[in-house]
């Protein structure tokens, strides 16, 4: 692609694409870390913005039969797609949704004893659940002390629990104290639990080694490009890729501003490429004077305030940007880790906000 004449791209003017085949081999490099155990995917938020429609079919084809999503209606959405999956909804049993749950045949997680009873009394034993244990975030799940009590407790087997699981809170920084301390508490939960399987490592988790990794491996980030060891380089295949076309380009002098509360004044003459997306297709306004753009390889900072709809480039050193030409957003060194850095925040808010106006392209 390099002239918005590509019919496709001409219809927006930023077109995404995902490569489904990198998901797959990043799923499989994840399960080789741990040869012989289940590896799982976490799908939530529309499959961390890359089209859970396209994503988890491609996943199944490739040998994925165990899912998690957030919401219940991200459960029932998958439903449909796979009706034969395994399919997990992290957020809890609200007030209500049983039926929901027991007609799409999803599997709730419990992490309140109020959970597993209503759960319970539906179940009698014959409809699965997860047993989420809080072993440090303080969000939801048991503390360890109410999970350790439930031990031997029949409550559990009229609930239907068959996977006992927590969240890890910093795998991604290795050294970190409370990863020690976590995987001691989950040794223990699993030694009063020892019938059931059990799954703690998330995406980084997975490279904390086998003490991590116990009977189900639960990646998300990481299955679409994200880096799980930021310590090191990334040991996955990137996914997304972000490009726009060059809608106008124009020469400014010395003194003059860009964009909304001319937050840039040029300092001498300089060549101006605008782009056209913003912060309604996701790309964050925190980037504003911090991020940039690739045109022809040549690294171009956004300039003033990235607004609704556009963005602009300083593309003095591109010589050959020009109406039409290619800007990759996201893409080749700008990963969505880079590109979460210089908005101030994370690859995973770059991802989850990929919006919903772009062209969007699947490749295999």
């Amino acid at each position: 692609m390099n002239s918005l004449a590509d019919e496709a791209l001409a219809t927006h003017g930023a077109r995404l694409t995902i490569d489904l085949g990198a998901i797959v081999e990043n799923w499989c490099r994840l399960g080789a870390e741990a040869p012989g155990i289940e590896c799982a995917a976490v799908v939530k938020a529309d499959a961390y913005g890359c089209g859970l429609a396209s994503v988890a079919p491609a996943l199944w084809r490739a040998g994925c039969r165990t899912f998690f999503v957030a919401h219940l209606s991200e459960g029932l959405a998958l439903r449909a797609l796979l009706p034969e999956a395994e399919v997990s909804v992290l957020n809890g049993l609200l007030p209500g949704t049983v039926p929901l749950y027991v007609e799409a045949r999803l599997r709730p997680v419990l992490g309140a004893k109020e959970e597993i009873g209503e759960w319970a009394e539906a179940s009698e034993g014959r409809l699965p659940a997860a047993l989420h244990v809080d072993t440090g975030m303080n969000r939801l799940g048991l503390r360890v002390p109410e999970a350790l009590a439930l031990a031997g407790d029949p409550l559990i087997r009229r609930a239907g629990i068959d996977l006992l699981m927590s969240h890890l809170v910093s795998a991604e920084l290795p050294g970190d104290p409370v990863n020690a301390r976590q995987l001691a508490d989950f040794v223990q939960l699993r030694a009063a639990f020892p019938d059931l399987p059990a799954s703690l490592a998330n995406s980084s988790g997975i490279f904390l080694g086998r003490a991590a990794h116990h009977t189900l491996l639960r990646p998300g980030y990481a299955l679409f490009g994200g880096n799980p060891t930021p310590h090191r380089a990334n040991p996955m295949r990137p996914v997304v890729r972000l490009e726009a076309g060059i809608a106008q380009v124009r020469t400014v002098e010395a003194g003059e501003s860009v964009g909304y509360n001319g937050r840039w004044t040029a300092p001498g003459p300089r060549r101006l490429a605008t782009l056209s997306l913003g912060y309604a297709d996701g790309y964050p306004r925190a980037g504003s004077g911090r991020g940039h753009a690739l045109v022809e390889g040549v690294a171009c900072p956004i300039l003033g305030l990235i607004s609704m709809d556009l963005i602009v480039l300083d593309v003095t050193q591109a010589l050959g940007a020009s109406r039409g030409a290619t800007a990759t957003l996201i893409g080749d060194e700008l990963d969505v880790d880079a590109v979460g850095r210089a908005a101030d925040t994370i690859g995973y808010e770059i991802l989850t906000g990929l919006g919903s106006r772009y062209v969007r392209a699947y490749v295999e």
